[in-house]
C-alpha cells in the first residue's frame, strides 16, 4: 500500500491505514518502537506484559527464591 509521509510539527508523520492497524493490533496510543535496519524504517508494535500478583507468585521457584536479606535492627516504630 502507498502511503505519504507528513509534517507533523517540526517531525514527521505517517499515517497507518485503519486494516494494518487493525492487523498488527495497534491503536491511537499504542507504544511503537521505530528502528532503522539497511537502510529501512521498521516499525514494530511494542507488547507489554500484563502481570497479576497471582502469577508472579506462582513463578517462585527454589531456584529464583534469594536468601534473606539482613536490614538492621528496628528504626522507629516498626512491629518485629
Amino acid at each position: 500500500m502507498e502511503t505519504k509521509i507528513q509534517r507533523w510539527g517540526n517531525s514527521l508523520g505517517l499515517r497507518i491505514p485503519k486494516s494494518f492497524a487493525a492487523e498488527a493490533h495497534v491503536e491511537a496510543g499504542s507504544t511503537v518502537d521505530i528502528a532503522m535496519e539497511n537502510g529501512e524504517i521498521l516499525v514494530r508494535p511494542l507488547r507489554r506484559h500484563k502481570c497479576d500478583l497471582a502469577s508472579l507468585v506462582r513463578a517462585i521457584s527454589v531456584k529464583n527464591l534469594h536468601d534473606a536479606v539482613e536490614t538492621g535492627a528496628p528504626v522507629g516504630r516498626e512491629a518485629w
